[in-house]
């Protein structure tokens, strides 16, 4: 009766049946999180691309005169849209921070750097998109808030959101002609 007790334990401890299922359920979570994280970065990074293009939509939109010459009463909201018709995929239109100043010469740039309040949010020094052949600056801010609440702490910090800004410095087209045919 020992032994055969013995030789049960034995059979028992040699059998591999469940190795794969304990080894999956260790690997799950660290497998899990990596998986996450690689789908954070591509929709953290497609967010950053949508306000690039969008950002340079719109600009072109201040380039050819189109804002300035529009019957809009708001020509920032003209340029608002402009930015979500583009980005709507990701991006919430109303977290899109805008600014657009007019420059005396494209030396200026360097001076005229973004501002932040106390919580490192960016804030807008005002739109006006100037005239004809004018040289003007434009910047659109973004907070991507993270999804993944461990993955986003991870890459972005106890607030779970990544600021992404681009910036466009342009000349504007001498769409006001003065001569004649």
């Amino acid at each position: 009766m020992f032994n055969a007790s013995i030789s049960k334990i034995r059979s028992f401890w040699r059998k591999d049946d469940g190795t794969t299922a304990i080894e999956f359920s260790l690997l799950f979570i660290p497998y899990l999180m990596l998986t996450l994280g690689i789908i954070e970065l591509a929709m953290m990074y497609s967010s950053a691309s949508l306000l690039e293009g969008a950002t340079n939509s719109a600009a072109r939109m201040i380039r050819t005169g189109q804002i300035q010459q529009s019957a809009s009463a708001d020509p920032e909201q003209l340029f608002r849209d402009e930015i979500c018709d583009y980005a709507r995929v990701l991006i919430r239109c109303s977290d899109v921070e805008i600014e657009v100043l007019p420059m005396n010469s494209f030396s200026d740039v360097a001076t005229m750097q973004p501002q932040y309040d106390d919580d490192g949010n960016f804030t807008s020094q005002g739109f006006d998109a100037g005239g004809s052949d004018d040289r003007i600056l434009v910047r659109t801010s973004f907070r991507y808030s993270m999804m993944t609440p461990l993955v986003g702490t991870m890459l972005s910090g106890d607030d779970g959101a990544i600021a992404f800004m681009s910036t466009i410095v342009l000349q504007t087209e001498p769409y006001e002609f003065t001569g004649g045919a």
